[in-house]
């Protein structure tokens, strides 16, 4: 079958979950299908086709310079059976593309825009055009994927008019034969890391939605023994990033060993980081699964994150990691986040069990052959009703 997959983000562009889904489901479908990827940016490869957003709207809202990449990548589906979408940023062409072309639209829900109404400060009146977007797509889509079993019910939640035997759970996945340990410190010492000291590990966008801010407040009181490396960056607003900058200089101000890293780092080098740190944190206020938490684990390092969307299908609490309760009492949760680090630094046997679970439960659960099996096979249920 002809597929179609559509994104914003793909290599070497990408920065957050669903980039990492794609880039992954990208790989292990094109055993599967015939595949052709359109995505943001410049140039072609095989397979791929990039596109960038109308020179026009070069300083217009960023939802209209996001619509205008929608219909170049609607146009170019001319010839594909089936059409899957990723994102609010995609959405809307895999809409356009069923409109136009008479063909099934598939698109994977990796977060949901009536969920995320702090996007309003990123993108002004531009928030009332993604929510817009989104609404169309989901509700009009022949089939929608979730990537949870918890952001399946916030679909059908925010989208009522959606019938249920729409709404398809296929989790994320991992490729456990990239993230695995890596006991090299090359890493760790160009970044002025002491090896002998634990760490305490934060990788993620400075956004309201990865919940850096409650990180930043709580690790001011946990062990003064440990580190705190903040892999953190892509600030989705100048006010956003300059909270995060004074949350950080205010932590440094009051414990030793803070180290920020704010460039995007490749893979390897993350991967060198998670291996070593002493406990992964997870501090999100939303998060429809976190594929972050299973590459974490991956690489055999226990967990600590919030009890929200989908993480407590990924982090098995108490085996794989600790996951703390998040309600309207912000300070509760922050007390509750820096109890549980100092849990796990603090008793390095318990955090090796947690570390080598998770890193069986990521192999056996989560690999990503599975996770294009089952997207190739509901292609081809949707194509027989079609």
């Amino acid at each position: 079958m002809r597929v179609g997959l559509l994104t914003r983000e793909y290599p070497p562009d990408v920065y957050g979950g669903a980039g990492v889904h794609v880039e992954f489901l990208a790989r292990e479908l094109r055993e599967l299908v015939d595949l052709e990827v359109h995505c943001w940016g410049e140039g072609r490869a095989v397979g791929v086709l990039r596109h960038r957003s109308w020179s026009a709207l070069d300083t217009a809202n960023d939802a209209l310079r996001t619509f205008s990449v929608d219909l170049a990548m609607a146009a170019g589906l001319q010839g594909r059976e089936l059409v899957h979408s990723h994102t609010w940023y995609a959405n809307l062409a895999g809409h356009l593309g069923k409109l136009l072309y008479g063909i099934p639209h598939v698109m994977t829900a990796h977060s949901l825009e009536p969920l995320r109404p702090w996007k309003a400060e990123q993108l002004g009146g531009g928030y009332a055009l993604s929510s817009w977007a989104e609404r169309t797509a989901v509700e009009a889509a022949d089939a929608v994927i979730a990537v949870s079993g918890a952001m399946r019910e916030d679909i059908l939640g925010c989208y009522p008019a959606l019938d249920p035997d729409r709404v398809h759970v296929v989790h994320n996945g991992i490729d456990t034969t990239l993230y695995r340990p890596d006991h090299g410190t090359d890493v760790l010492r160009r970044f002025g890391l002491d090896p002998d000291r634990p760490y305490v590990l934060f990788v993620g966008r400075i956004t309201r939605q990865k919940g850096v801010p409650h990180l930043l407040r709580a690790v001011r009181d946990i062990d003064p023994a440990a580190q705190v490396v903040l892999c953190a960056g892509a600030p989705d607003t100048p006010e956003i990033d300059q909270e995060f900058r004074d949350l950080y200089q205010q932590l440094s101000r009051v414990r030793e060993g803070v180290h920020w890293i704010p460039q995007m780092l490749p893979r390897p080098e993350v991967i060198q980081l998670l291996t070593h740190a002493a406990v992964f944190v997870c501090p999100s206020v939303y998060e429809p699964l976190g594929i972050v938490n299973l590459e974490a684990m991956a690489c055999g390092t226990p967990v600590v994150a919030s009890r929200v969307g989908g993480i407590p299908e990924v982090v098995d609490d108490g085996r794989t990691g600790l996951l703390v309760p998040l309600d309207d009492d912000v300070e509760a949760f922050e007390a509750g986040l820096a109890r549980a680090l100092d849990s796990v630094i603090g008793d390095p046997e318990t955090a090796r069990r947690m570390g080598e679970a998770g890193r069986e439960r990521a192999v056996g659960e989560f690999g990503w052959d599975a996770v294009a099996r089952r997207t190739a096979g509901l292609y081809g249920e949707i194509l027989k009703q079609a």
